[in-house]
């Protein structure tokens, strides 16, 4: 054991070195795929009867298998939505991991989720929810979500009309892929309103209006979106709001990405209706500068997710003891199993400060301006539409769905920038084109003018 010891010294050394490394570098290698069987090839056998050995499997990885990857904090990787977590967070991450704390109940994790809460009380503010409303950490959007919906779901079942019915939920067409997803999970039927860009209370009207009788019946809420996926496009949520208070429907908001922008005076107002909702998703690992993974979901009236998700079981009773009295995070979402995933960014919040994570948040709704601006001025490229929070749609004149795919893998395969294609809607279908998505505030713009160059 003492040998084991000493081992474990080591490579625990190793690690924070690589660690410090990796957190110090602001540009990594822009990793790129292999094939399963060429990493086989590269690495050989890792898990063994007899074990290879601390040494030789951190070397593998550090020096073979996280070249396969893409580092998401990559000034360049401007694809899907990226991530820039805090070194701070980053750190603490590693902390969160050594102190092992079941983040279930209170009664264990008291400590931790104390400090995710105190995290959570920031997150709940910017929302604007009245006093009560609260939320808990999940990993991320689609268990966000899913949590939402649960409790939206279990709300309307309470009465007793709507036992053992299939509920009915609308969104819209540019609602992210988890709305439709996690609606299949609670078996909730989805009627989508078909557009692409700003859902409007009217739009909704419309649809609701269209539904039958049997549907109608059966409608019990509305996901909105805080910031789409695709174009950063933010929802009407006033609009929405008004018709889910006249027409008592369970308004949710899927922030996941664009609810960071919550943070930044100058979008604010894009969100107007925002405190009227029932629940809302926001994940501090897209724009929040938080390590994956992350997700928050916030209710309006917290009791009623607690009524949906608190789990009974005879092992748990110690939990409810009078002893244990304190904020239970299982009880608010469906998972029961978890890590006080809130705390790295509970600990950047407290190194850096709010006004730190407001600029930073700025950055990225700035450097998306000043991207329009000199796709504007390019010969080669016109906007699709003006830029939206962090996310910039951009054809390049001429080309098709080929030319966007192989120009993606050449800049990939060259170690230059993540920037991938994407559809978007227009009266004669779906067009490919550009997108950008700016989350890093270290992108500048020189990492911009050479991936436009590029497409010369």
């Amino acid at each position: 054991m003492h040998d084991i010891d000493i081992d474990m010294v080591d490579m625990t050394m190793d690690v924070m070195k690589y660690a410090i490394n990796r957190i110090t570098t602001t540009s990594p290698e822009l990793g790129k795929p292999k094939k399963a069987e060429e990493l086989k090839a590269l690495v050989g056998e890792t898990v063994t009867p007899e074990g290879i050995g601390g040494e030789k499997a951190f070397n593998l990885f550090k020096d073979v298998l996280v070249k396969a990857t893409v580092p998401i904090d990559h000034p360049r990787h401007l694809a899907f939505v990226p991530a820039a977590p805090t070194r701070a967070a980053i750190m603490f991450d590693l902390v969160t991991s050594a102190s092992s704390i079941h983040g279930a109940y209170w009664m264990e994790g008291a400590g931790g989720i104390y400090c995710e809460n105190e995290a959570m009380k920031w997150l709940v503010s910017l929302t604007g929810l009245p006093e009560g409303a609260f939320g808990v950490f999940t990993s991320g959007g689609t268990a966000a979500n899913l949590s939402a919906m649960v409790t939206a779901r279990e709300t309307w079942r309470a009465n007793p009309k709507n036992q053992n019915k299939k509920g009915v939920l609308v969104t819209s067409i540019g609602a992210h892929s988890s709305i439709k997803a996690m609606a299949k999970v609670i078996d909730a039927e989805v009627v989508l309103v078909e557009t692409e860009d700003r859902m409007s209370g009217t739009d909704l009207k419309m649809a609701i209006s269209t539904m039958d009788a049997d549907k109608r019946q059966r409608l019990f809420a509305v996901v909105a979106t805080g910031g789409t996926t695709n174009a950063g496009i933010v929802d009407d949520l006033d609009g929405i709001a008004q018709v889910c208070e006249t027409e008592n429907l369970w308004f949710h908001i899927d922030g996941a990405y664009g609810g960071g922008a919550l943070a930044a005076d100058s979008v604010r107002h894009l969100f107007k209706g925002v405190e009227r909702c029932d629940s809302i998703t926001i994940d501090p690992h897209k724009w929040l500068f938080s390590p994956y993974d992350c997700g928050a979901v916030i209710y309006k009236e917290p009791e009623l997710a607690k009524k949906a998700h608190a789990q009974e079981g005879s092992y748990l009773e110690i939990f409810k003891d009078e002893g244990a009295h304190g904020f239970n995070p299982s009880d608010y979402q469906i998972q029961l199993t978890r890590r006080v995933r809130g705390l790295p960014l509970w600990f950047s919040l407290a190194m850096h400060g709010t006004d730190r994570y407001k600029w930073a948040v700025e950055q990225g709704i700035a450097l998306a301006q000043l991207a329009g601006k000199l796709i504007t001025e390019h010969p080669d490229v016109e906007l699709v539409r003006e830029p939206s929070l962090s996310c910039v749609l951009f054809r390049r004149k001429g080309w098709g769905a080929d030319d966007y795919r192989n120009w993606t893998y050449k800049n990939h395969g060259e170690g230059l920038a993540l920037v991938t294609p994407t559809k978007w809607k227009t009266q004669d279908g779906f067009e490919t084109v550009s997108r950008f998505c700016f989350i890093n505030p270290d992108t500048t713009q020189a990492d911009i003018e050479v991936i436009l160059n590029s497409m010369g």
